[in-house]
């Protein structure tokens, strides 16, 4: 450790000065040669360090959701060059290329801050050795030796000897219980990060590698956190239970405000985001206001999540815009007030007698029988005049009816026939 510490040494000077200054600050209030000036002055610088790195963690988040939602295209492309590794790795990088996906910025926020977290290291291995180092002078080296935090000193570590931590003017029993609390402290923090990260915005549609990977590192990271911490100082490990707070906090404000499409933190948005509708009957706030506007834009493509957030709208009486508003909407009303869309009245269901005569008919029948309704009274009231008429007539008996009142028989055309030639009779 000490080896690769010393690799970052051109930014010890940096790191000194920056805890220096606020050591100047705190311990005016504390005192100087207390734990509380030294020990917030490292938390002070942890904060510093993550307020710059924002702009990193914006690009962490943005790209470990691009992972999220490449890992089913990811999966075919591999089992479709599964023995091509040269065009598979060429349609790899044409697919981050193409969307805009930076595998390496899920790392940024670490491997940025690490030069910070080494130097540190460095730094306090100095004050434990006497040693100065940056602008940390002799008489700053000897305040620093004598501030504990809780009776641990800050260079102490778990695995010191006795005859070291008694250099330092404490004893080996409270460093380690000092120690191992804060390694405990931060494993739980970092395993509980991750877990949130793993069961609340996450899309739960997509079962990938990549989750199962995410995962196994829920379980892994803390394990090598706390095997590793037995070697860190005291100081460091403030640090580094500082910087996994952070993130904690970070991300939870993170999942709660921006959650994952398809994930559980997104019902939750969203399930908070209609109980303030249907309180203050509008959308408050421009985070909000931006959330309704992506799920509007998305159209038909809208997960089972944001459907069941714009069906919660109608039956309040409201249409999301394109603006990220919400209006009155007429048939959400009309629904609302107890007046709804009338229905499709269905067609009367005929017997098996009627459906069988209706396909065997003609086309030009069926129109006949669809205006027989109407004809019908027509004609009974001509057949009525007629009879009149001919009642008034005088009748001739034994005269059979002739032209158009003869009926025809059963196969013959009405009206005059041919007569049929003579090879036919």
């Amino acid at each position: 450790m000490d080896t690769i510490a010393s690799l970052f040494s051109f930014i010890t000077t940096p790191v000194s000065w920056v805890i220096v200054q606020f050591h100047k600050i705190y311990g005016a209030i504390f005192g100087d040669d207390t734990g509380w000036a030294w020990g917030l002055s490292i938390v002070s610088l942890v904060v510093l360090i993550r307020i710059c790195l924002i702009p990193l963690f914006v690009k962490q988040i943005k790209s470990t959701r691009n992972m999220q939602v490449l890992q089913p295209k990811m999966k075919a492309i591999q089992e479709r060059y599964k023995n091509d590794k040269q065009r598979q790795s060429e349609e790899m990088m044409k697919l981050y290329k193409e969307t805009g996906t930076n595998p390496l910025s899920s790392c940024l926020p670490i491997l940025a801050q690490s030069p910070f977290f080494f130097a540190l290291y460095h730094v306090l291995s100095s004050i434990a050795s006497g040693k100065t180092i940056g602008v940390i002078d002799q008489p700053l080296l000897d305040s620093a030796r004598q501030a504990h935090i809780f009776g641990a000193p800050l260079a102490a570590k778990f695995m010191d000897s006795e005859e070291k931590v008694q250099a330092l003017g404490a004893s080996l029993t409270d460093v380690r219980v000092v120690t191992a609390i804060m390694i405990v402290m931060m494993s739980a923090s970092q395993f509980f990060t991750q877990r949130q990260l793993m069961t609340k915005n996450v899309d739960l549609t997509v079962k990938t590698p990549y989750m199962q990977q995410q995962k196994m590192l829920m379980y892994i990271f803390p394990i090598i956190f706390a095997v590793m911490g037995i070697n860190f100082p005291v100081g460091v490990l403030v640090y580094w239970l500082t910087t996994n707070v952070w993130t904690m906090g970070q991300q939870m404000y993170v999942i709660n405000q921006n959650p994952t499409p398809g994930s559980k933190a997104q019902e939750q948005y969203l399930g908070r985001l209609l109980k303030s509708v249907t309180t203050h009957g509008q959308v408050r706030g421009r985070t909000r206001r931006n959330t309704v506007k992506r799920v509007v834009a998305k159209g038909p493509d809208r997960n089972d999540i944001e459907r069941k957030f714009i069906t919660g709208l109608a039956k309040l009486g409201l249409a999301a815009q394109e603006d990220g508003t919400v209006a009155k909407s007429d048939a959400a009303i009309a629904e609302a007030e107890g007046a709804p869309a009338p229905k499709r009245q269905q067609p009367k269901r005929q017997t098996k007698a009627q459906r069988h005569t209706a396909a065997a008919q003609p086309a030009g029948a069926k129109e006949a029988d669809a205006a027989e309704p109407e004809a019908k009274t027509s004609l009974e009231k001509r057949d009525a005049s007629q009879d009149a008429a001919q009642d008034d007539k005088p009748k001739t008996a034994g005269k059979p009816a002739s032209g158009s009142s003869r009926q025809a028989k059963s196969g013959q055309r009405k009206g005059p026939q041919r007569p049929k030639h003579p090879s036919k009779k």
